[in-house]
């Protein structure tokens, strides 16, 4: 590892944080790392502070995207650390609760593992007189997933009357499950989405084992860059 008292070319840095010599430019006109200092000669002299910050940039990109890495680095150079240290918690708990909802809709999907969310039939359409009485509720419990917008029917004809459409009587099913599951209103309109845009349990599960994975890789990404970042802050 070079000092932090180390004469860098821009080369240097760019092959040591695995960029181009343009992105490394570009990086220092965004303030993401410090302006470097000068040659006699004009040319760019960076130390080992540049190099830890484009790396930390790297990592936390990976973690929360370019336009908050950004905005975090700027912050070890600019500001104090505080300040940093604030945008940091903002983006574990964002990744906290990223982790919260996923293990969710992944008990949501157990709790339905009998329901058919692959199996809808145009004969499973129903009044709601007759989906009342096949789930077991009471026409009003219908009403009122209705009023907060987990299953809303079609109104057919001139009176207005409810007709639960196949996917209407489906959805009714897996809220019904949930319900007995212990899930609450709010918890529902997180995970039924999700729920209905799988097209089959193996979908599903698919969906939901590539969405932890992209959570840990995000989380690994974040804990990396915050390590680079600790180093560039120097002693508490």
């Amino acid at each position: 590892m070079t000092s932090r008292h180390s004469r860098l070319r821009t080369s240097d840095v760019a092959r040591g944080a695995g960029y181009s010599v343009q992105q490394i430019r570009n990086l220092e006109r965004d303030g993401v790392i410090p302006p470097a200092s000068r040659s006699d000669t004009g040319y760019r002299i960076y130390g080992e502070e540049h190099l830890e910050s484009a790396r930390a940039y790297q990592a936390l990109a990976a973690a929360v995207g370019p336009v908050e890495a950004k905005a975090i680095v700027r912050a070890t150079h600019a500001y104090p650390a505080s300040d940093l240290l604030a945008l940091l918690d903002a983006a574990h708990a964002r990744l906290h609760t990223e982790r919260r909802d996923l293990a969710l809709a992944q008990d949501a999907a157990a709790a339905i593992s009998t329901e058919p969310i692959d199996d809808v039939r145009a004969s499973d359409a129903m009044s709601i007189a007759e989906l009342a009485g096949a789930l077991g509720v009471r026409v009003s419990t219908l009403r009122h997933w209705e009023a907060e917008g987990l299953v809303v029917p079609d109104r057919a004809g001139t009176r207005g009357l409810r007709r639960y459409a196949p996917t209407d009587v489906r959805d009714a099913r897996l809220v019904h499950q949930l319900r007995l599951a212990g899930y609450r209103i709010p918890q529902l309109r997180q995970v039924l989405p999700r729920l209905r845009a799988a097209r089959g349990r193996a979908e599903l599960s698919a969906a939901l084992a590539a969405r932890g994975e992209n959570i840990d890789a995000r989380a690994r990404a974040l804990l990396d860059g915050a390590a680079a970042l600790r180093s560039l802050l120097g002693p508490a």
